[in-house]
């Protein structure tokens, strides 16, 4: 049984980049990609953030970018993936990717979702290893200007908003 989120994060945080890409040349495409990540490990940390949950995604598969190529309008026809090259797709997780978007449009989540790290298994969740999510400076907004337009990731971070605020806040009442 897998217990590594790797595959699912790696997978991940490359649709988010290659969805939302970055603005600028060599190093604006590192800073994007650096803050994808930092926003994908955390999600992903926050949705399994058990060994066992970890192995039952081994075992069940994340699901795939099927769902979020539909919603940003990127979906690729039946057969166009005939060489595999993009077999990577297949370990992208929707709702670790919605979560994600969410920690990357909203810097006071962001920093709830990073101190709700210390209660899993996975990191301490110590605010320097994710400060490029968490405390983004100005090269970093510019590189990943898309990749944190809050109207553009909103079609992805509302598919499952409201899961990561039951999981940053277990037993909250809503106030309609």
């Amino acid at each position: 049984m897998q217990t590594d989120l790797s595959p699912v994060i790696a997978a991940t945080a490359q649709w988010l980049t290659r969805a939302f890409p970055a603005s600028g040349g060599a190093l604006a495409s590192v800073l994007c990609e650096v803050q994808a990540r930092q926003a994908v490990t955390v999600a992903a940390w926050l949705r399994y953030p058990t060994e066992m949950d970890a192995g039952l995604l081994g075992m069940a598969g994340p699901g795939g970018s099927g769902r979020l190529d539909w919603v940003t309008g990127a979906d690729a026809a039946p057969g166009d993936d005939v060489d595999g090259t993009h077999a990577w797709r297949t370990w992208v997780d929707e709702v670790v990717a919605s979560w994600a978007a969410c920690l990357l449009t909203d810097p006071e989540l962001a920093d709830r979702a990073v101190a709700a790290l210390a209660e899993g298994s996975h990191s301490t969740g110590t605010p320097a290893e994710f400060r490029r999510l968490v405390a983004p400076d100005e090269g970093d907004r510019r590189a990943a200007a898309l990749l944190r337009h809050p109207d553009l990731l909103a079609p992805v971070a509302g598919l499952h908003h409201s899961q990561l605020l039951d999981r940053l806040h277990p037993g909250r009442t809503l106030i309609a």
